[in-house]
């Protein structure tokens, strides 16, 4: 079975999930069309505090993919204890029926926000409120009504975050987007392990969680 930590190809037996982690928080999507699932833990009070984002993908009745972003100290404004306290205060309910967007609405906003840290013109769904979660760091802490998600384009030649791998949720109205991300790690110019974890309500954003792994000490910067 294929096992990646980082987009490093290794042997489970000796990674992250062969070890005792205390588990302060966790919320995962189930993707029952693809047979996926995404699942982000909080491990602040670990004795080393990781935030952990792992994609699962099931055929037949085993797994046979798992993929992890594994962050900790050193990471893009790493910091667990921060992650994990506004992770908590989010509300991510399952999504009455009747009120789901489709798996296509879903993955469409997740892509319009990847896709305009490219291209500034791309239209972004954004709601209001919309708070994203970069690291331990919350942009809803300074304006809790307001939309604080918009990303600026990154300078050129930013050429987009690529290798993306999905994981939908309708009931939840989430996606979760393993990636590589460019630009940041300046290392990597072809792009760092990163995620994205969006909530949708009503065909608008609502939540972004981001995790980013530096080859460098905050990547560099």
């Amino acid at each position: 079975m294929p096992y990646a930590e980082n987009d490093v190809v290794g042997d489970i037996a000796k990674g992250i999930l062969s070890q005792a982690v205390t588990i302060d928080f966790n919320r995962s999507l189930f993707d029952t069309t693809e047979c996926a699932t995404y699942t982000e833990i909080s491990a602040a009070t670990n004795k080393h505090p990781y935030v952990i984002d792992t994609r699962m993908v099931i055929s037949g009745d085993s797994i046979s993919n798992i993929q992890s972003v594994i962050a900790d100290a050193g990471d893009w404004v790493f910091n667990a204890t921060g992650q994990l306290y506004w992770a908590k205060k989010e509300t991510w309910d399952p999504i009455p029926e009747a009120k789901r967007d489709t798996r296509a609405v879903i993955k469409a906003a997740g892509d319009a926000y990847l896709d305009s840290w490219a291209d500034g013109k791309v239209k972004v769904p954004y709601g209001t409120p919309c708070a994203r979660l970069e690291g331990g760091s919350y942009t809803g802490n300074s304006n809790p009504t307001g939309n604080t998600c918009h990303m600026p384009e990154f300078p050129k030649p930013f050429a987009g975050a690529g290798n993306r791998r999905y994981v939908i949720d309708e009931e939840m109205g989430g996606v979760g987007i393993l990636n590589d991300f460019p630009f940041i790690e300046k290392t990597k110019p072809d792009g760092t392990p990163s995620t994205n974890f969006i909530r949708v309500e009503g065909g608008m954003i609502r939540y972004i969680h981001e995790t980013t792994v530096c080859a460098t000490r905050n990547c560099g910067r």
